[in-house]
């Protein structure tokens, strides 16, 4: 398709007094992977369910491949994925018919099980329960499930919570390939490193309002200085020089730095998607 997968234009939602969504808008391309960021309680939960068809929005208009999600959420259900940060795996069904069966609810032949088993490194365990697997292998399992349908967008809520680093990094990876075939990825996270090694763009969200969607690189370079923290070991002790790189005679210092006996390490210093966010909505993720 030509336009955005994810087209949201001014949706808001409120809980009696509460507004929980308020005028949001924005857009995600296929191929492309948005971070969506807030702490507990942003709006980031009511906005997913508006998305995904669970209820909707009270103004405004959502647009998933072209169709409404209100008028036409059957068909936009068929070609979307959706992995909440909730397990709902059938625990005494082996992982082979948990996907069998989601096959069967999607009204989906010849969906090759093995081969989505396999790309999420659980070929060998097909035949196993969920109730005898990790916490990480359940939620290999449930990106299985949400790939039962080859989707055209991917909503992902905390995809990689409380995993061990082995398999965040082969989800993270599966992630990175979904988009490379065209997926459109909305990915809520906790984790801001997570974020910017992800996505291409981000949004924060605060208080049910959008804060600020940019890439990651732009924010960066928007809301911190421009330095390089060079360590050098000198008469047996390390220090540090911090070199700002839109100062005066920065080429100099940093030659003169970087030439010096004993250079231990250099590296560029930026702000931190972490910082940024709390210096936009003066509070952290999980506040």
């Amino acid at each position: 398709m030509t336009g955005p997968a994810i087209d949201v234009k001014n949706i808001s939602y409120s809980y009696k007094e509460k507004k929980a969504v308020d005028d949001i808008s924005f857009s995600v391309a296929p191929g492309e992977i948005l971070g969506f960021l807030g702490p507990n309680g942003a709006g980031k939960s009511t906005t997913i369910k508006m998305l995904t068809g669970q209820m909707p929005p009270q103004s405004g208009s959502i647009d998933i491949l072209g169709q409404d999600i209100t008028r036409e959420r059957t068909a936009v259900q068929g070609e979307i994925g959706v992995c909440f940060e909730e397990k709902n795996l059938y625990l005494n069904m082996s992982a082979r018919e948990n996907l069998a069966f989601f096959a069967d609810l999607f009204g989906l032949k010849g969906v090759d099980i093995t081969e989505l088993l396999r790309r999420v490194d659980l070929a060998d365990r097909a035949d196993d329960r969920p109730k005898d697997f990790s916490k990480g292998m359940r939620q290999r399992l449930m990106i299985a499930r949400t790939l039962i349908n080859t989707p055209k967008v991917l909503f992902l809520d905390e995809p990689t919570d409380g995993l061990d680093p082995a398999s965040a990094l082969a989800i993270r990876d599966l992630i990175k390939t979904e988009a490379a075939r065209g997926a459109a990825v909305l990915l809520t996270t906790h984790d801001m490193v997570e974020a910017d090694q992800l996505s291409d763009r981000v949004a924060f969200i605060n208080e049910g309002r959008m804060v600020t969607l940019d890439t990651p690189d732009n924010l960066k370079l928007s809301h911190g200085k421009r330095s390089v923290r060079v360590r050098i070991k000198d008469n047996g002790k390390v220090r540090e020089e911090v070199v700002e790189l839109d100062e005066s005679g920065a080429g100099d210092r940093l030659k003169t730095a970087g030439g010096a006996q004993g250079l231990m390490t250099i590296h560029t210093e930026e702000a931190t998607l972490e910082t940024i966010f709390i210096e936009l909505t003066g509070r952290g993720l999980h506040t």
